[in-house]
Protein backbone atom coordinates (compact mmCIF):
# COMPACT_ATOMS: atom_id res chain seq x y z
CA UNK A 1 0.00 0.00 0.00
CA UNK A 2 1.86 3.36 -1.65
CA UNK A 3 -0.50 5.91 0.16
CA UNK A 4 -4.11 7.55 0.79
CA UNK A 5 -5.09 9.66 -2.43
CA UNK A 6 -8.06 12.33 -2.31
CA UNK A 7 -8.38 15.77 -3.23
CA UNK A 8 -9.25 18.92 -1.36
CA UNK A 9 -11.12 21.91 -2.78
CA UNK A 10 -9.34 25.41 -1.41
CA UNK A 11 -11.91 28.01 -1.46
CA UNK A 12 -10.63 31.16 -3.53
CA UNK A 13 -12.19 33.96 -1.83
CA UNK A 14 -10.57 36.57 -4.46
CA UNK A 15 -11.04 34.95 -7.39
CA UNK A 16 -11.28 37.35 -10.63
CA UNK A 17 -14.67 37.51 -11.50
CA UNK A 18 -14.23 36.73 -15.17
CA UNK A 19 -12.43 33.66 -13.63
CA UNK A 20 -15.31 32.82 -11.69
CA UNK A 21 -17.16 30.40 -13.41
CA UNK A 22 -14.33 28.27 -14.41
CA UNK A 23 -12.75 27.46 -11.00
CA UNK A 24 -16.67 27.51 -9.82
CA UNK A 25 -17.96 23.79 -9.42
CA UNK A 26 -20.42 21.67 -7.42
CA UNK A 27 -19.33 23.48 -4.06
CA UNK A 28 -20.88 26.61 -6.28
CA UNK A 29 -18.00 28.79 -5.19
CA UNK A 30 -14.68 29.32 -6.72
CA UNK A 31 -11.87 26.93 -5.12
CA UNK A 32 -8.20 25.62 -6.60
CA UNK A 33 -7.82 21.67 -5.88
CA UNK A 34 -5.29 19.91 -3.85
CA UNK A 35 -4.38 16.40 -5.30
CA UNK A 36 -2.34 15.01 -2.34
CA UNK A 37 -1.22 11.36 -1.72
CA UNK A 38 -0.27 10.42 1.98
CA UNK A 39 1.81 8.09 3.67
CA UNK A 40 0.88 5.85 6.41
CA UNK A 41 1.97 8.35 8.91
CA UNK A 42 0.61 11.49 7.37
CA UNK A 43 3.80 12.78 5.14
CA UNK A 44 2.44 13.88 1.98
CA UNK A 45 4.92 12.81 -0.76
CA UNK A 46 2.86 13.44 -4.19
CA UNK A 47 1.16 17.02 -4.11
CA UNK A 48 -0.63 17.98 -7.58
CA UNK A 49 -1.77 21.95 -6.99
CA UNK A 50 -4.02 24.39 -9.53
CA UNK A 51 -6.98 22.77 -11.26
CA UNK A 52 -9.81 24.73 -11.22
CA UNK A 53 -12.68 24.09 -9.09
CA UNK A 54 -14.77 23.38 -11.99
CA UNK A 55 -13.35 20.01 -12.15
CA UNK A 56 -13.64 16.70 -10.29
CA UNK A 57 -11.42 14.33 -8.81
CA UNK A 58 -11.47 12.14 -11.80
CA UNK A 59 -10.57 15.03 -14.20
CA UNK A 60 -7.78 16.10 -11.77
CA UNK A 61 -6.36 12.50 -11.59
CA UNK A 62 -5.93 12.53 -15.59
CA UNK A 63 -4.03 15.46 -16.05
CA UNK A 64 -2.03 14.05 -12.79
CA UNK A 65 1.24 13.22 -13.49
CA UNK A 66 1.13 10.62 -10.03
CA UNK A 67 1.46 7.62 -12.74
CA UNK A 68 3.57 8.72 -15.42
CA UNK A 69 6.41 7.14 -13.69
CA UNK A 70 5.16 3.96 -13.63
CA UNK A 71 3.22 3.84 -17.53
CA UNK A 72 7.16 5.18 -18.72
CA UNK A 73 8.11 1.97 -16.79
CA UNK A 74 10.80 4.16 -14.63
CA UNK A 75 8.92 3.28 -11.10
CA UNK A 76 10.23 1.16 -8.91
CA UNK A 77 9.28 -2.84 -9.71
CA UNK A 78 6.68 -4.34 -6.99
CA UNK A 79 5.48 -7.64 -6.36
CA UNK A 80 3.72 -8.87 -3.04
CA UNK A 81 1.17 -12.13 -2.12
CA UNK A 82 -1.99 -11.74 -0.08
CA UNK A 83 -4.18 -14.97 -0.05
CA UNK A 84 -2.15 -16.98 -1.91
CA UNK A 85 -2.05 -14.74 -4.62
CA UNK A 86 0.75 -12.71 -6.64
CA UNK A 87 0.44 -9.11 -7.78
CA UNK A 88 2.79 -7.06 -9.10
CA UNK A 89 1.25 -3.32 -8.84
CA UNK A 90 1.24 -0.97 -5.46
CA UNK A 91 -1.93 0.28 -4.46
CA UNK A 92 -3.25 3.39 -3.07
CA UNK A 93 -6.17 4.15 -0.71
CA UNK A 94 -8.80 6.60 -2.37
CA UNK A 95 -12.97 6.61 -1.82
CA UNK A 96 -15.42 5.78 -3.95
CA UNK A 97 -15.82 8.22 -6.27
CA UNK A 98 -12.52 6.88 -8.39
CA UNK A 99 -12.67 3.98 -10.76
CA UNK A 100 -12.04 0.59 -10.29
CA UNK A 101 -8.02 1.15 -10.97
CA UNK A 102 -5.61 -1.26 -9.59
CA UNK A 103 -7.57 17.14 3.49
CA UNK A 104 -3.89 16.43 4.83
CA UNK A 105 -2.28 19.55 6.29
CA UNK A 106 -2.45 21.40 9.59
CA UNK A 107 -2.84 24.93 9.19
CA UNK A 108 -5.81 26.96 9.82
CA UNK A 109 -5.21 29.01 6.42
CA UNK A 110 -5.79 26.12 4.22
CA UNK A 111 -8.97 25.19 5.77
CA UNK A 112 -10.04 28.86 5.64
CA UNK A 113 -10.50 30.63 2.26
CA UNK A 114 -7.43 31.90 0.22
CA UNK A 115 -7.31 35.64 0.28
CA UNK A 116 -4.65 36.24 -2.30
CA UNK A 117 -5.49 37.50 -5.77
CA UNK A 118 -2.63 35.59 -8.04
CA UNK A 119 -2.72 32.00 -9.01
CA UNK A 120 1.37 31.28 -8.45
CA UNK A 121 1.21 33.28 -4.91
CA UNK A 122 -1.40 30.57 -3.68
CA UNK A 123 0.61 27.85 -5.64
CA UNK A 124 3.51 29.20 -3.03
CA UNK A 125 1.53 29.36 -0.12
CA UNK A 126 0.06 25.93 -0.52
CA UNK A 127 3.57 24.42 -1.12
CA UNK A 128 4.69 26.07 1.74
CA UNK A 129 2.72 24.62 4.29
CA UNK A 130 3.40 21.48 2.56
CA UNK A 131 6.59 21.36 3.62
CA UNK A 132 5.80 22.48 6.66
CA UNK A 133 3.53 20.08 7.70
CA UNK A 134 5.93 17.62 6.67
CA UNK A 135 8.95 19.07 8.55
CA UNK A 136 6.67 18.30 11.47
CA UNK A 137 5.84 14.93 11.07
CA UNK A 138 9.70 14.49 10.19
CA UNK A 139 10.14 16.27 13.34
CA UNK A 140 7.80 13.68 15.22
CA UNK A 141 9.57 10.27 13.47
CA UNK A 142 11.74 8.27 15.33
CA UNK A 143 15.11 8.72 14.48
CA UNK A 144 16.39 6.35 12.22
CA UNK A 145 19.53 4.27 13.22
CA UNK A 146 22.43 4.19 11.09
CA UNK A 147 21.95 0.11 10.72
CA UNK A 148 18.36 1.24 9.27
CA UNK A 149 19.59 3.41 6.68
CA UNK A 150 22.21 1.18 5.49
CA UNK A 151 19.69 -1.56 4.99
CA UNK A 152 17.38 0.61 2.97
CA UNK A 153 20.59 1.81 0.88
CA UNK A 154 21.27 -1.99 0.46
CA UNK A 155 17.87 -2.96 -0.39
CA UNK A 156 17.60 0.03 -3.36
CA UNK A 157 14.34 1.16 -1.21
CA UNK A 158 13.27 3.85 -3.77
CA UNK A 159 9.88 4.29 -2.35
CA UNK A 160 10.46 6.11 0.85
CA UNK A 161 7.93 9.23 1.42
CA UNK A 162 9.59 12.15 -1.39
CA UNK A 163 8.93 15.58 -0.65
CA UNK A 164 6.14 16.76 -2.03
CA UNK A 165 6.25 17.77 -5.69
CA UNK A 166 3.85 20.59 -7.55
CA UNK A 167 2.97 20.51 -11.31
CA UNK A 168 3.11 23.71 -12.54
CA UNK A 169 1.07 23.00 -15.94
CA UNK A 170 2.80 21.62 -19.66
CA UNK A 171 6.11 23.25 -20.42
CA UNK A 172 6.90 20.85 -23.17
CA UNK A 173 9.86 19.59 -20.70
CA UNK A 174 7.80 18.01 -18.17
CA UNK A 175 7.93 14.71 -19.15
CA UNK A 176 9.45 12.10 -21.36
CA UNK A 177 7.89 11.98 -24.65
CA UNK A 178 7.28 8.10 -25.59
CA UNK A 179 9.18 6.85 -28.34
CA UNK A 180 7.52 5.78 -31.85
CA UNK A 181 9.36 2.70 -31.72
CA UNK A 182 7.00 -0.18 -31.73
CA UNK A 183 8.45 -2.21 -29.12
CA UNK A 184 8.70 0.75 -26.28
CA UNK A 185 5.29 1.71 -27.03
CA UNK A 186 3.73 -1.47 -26.34
CA UNK A 187 5.20 -1.80 -23.28
CA UNK A 188 3.80 1.85 -22.44
CA UNK A 189 0.05 0.41 -23.57
CA UNK A 190 1.16 -2.35 -21.68
CA UNK A 191 1.66 -0.70 -18.58
CA UNK A 192 -1.10 1.54 -18.67
CA UNK A 193 -3.76 -0.84 -19.11
CA UNK A 194 -2.35 -2.60 -15.97
CA UNK A 195 -2.89 0.18 -13.92
CA UNK A 196 -6.41 0.56 -15.31
CA UNK A 197 -7.44 -3.28 -15.02
CA UNK A 198 -10.59 -3.46 -13.36
CA UNK A 199 -9.62 -7.06 -13.04
CA UNK A 200 -7.06 -6.70 -11.09
CA UNK A 201 -8.21 -4.05 -8.77
CA UNK A 202 -11.51 -6.83 -7.82
CA UNK A 203 -8.90 -10.03 -7.34
CA UNK A 204 -6.81 -7.09 -4.71
CA UNK A 205 -9.80 -6.33 -3.12
CA UNK A 206 -10.88 -9.76 -2.50
CA UNK A 207 -7.69 -10.83 -1.54
CA UNK A 208 -7.26 -8.23 0.91
CA UNK A 209 -10.58 -8.83 2.46
CA UNK A 210 -9.89 -12.24 2.79
CA UNK A 211 -6.63 -11.89 3.98
CA UNK A 212 -7.84 -9.54 6.43
CA UNK A 213 -10.74 -12.28 7.78
CA UNK A 214 -8.33 -14.93 8.09
CA UNK A 215 -6.05 -12.40 10.32
CA UNK A 216 -9.17 -11.69 12.75
CA UNK A 217 -10.06 -15.23 13.22
CA UNK A 218 -6.53 -16.28 13.87
CA UNK A 219 -6.42 -13.44 16.39
CA UNK A 220 -9.53 -14.45 17.97
CA UNK A 221 -8.52 -18.06 18.48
Amino acid sequence: MIGSFDCMYWQWKNCPTGWAGEYSGRKRMPTIILEAVASYDTWIWHAFFGMPGSCNDLNVLAKSPLFDELTAGQATQIQFQVNNRIHNLGYYLADGIYPQWATFTRFSIVRGAACGWDRDDLRYIMLTYIILHNMIIEDERPDDSDEDLESDEEEDNTMRPRLAQVWEGPTGEDFDPVGIDGYYFNGFMDRYDAIRSANSHSNLQEDLIEHFWNVQGNMEI
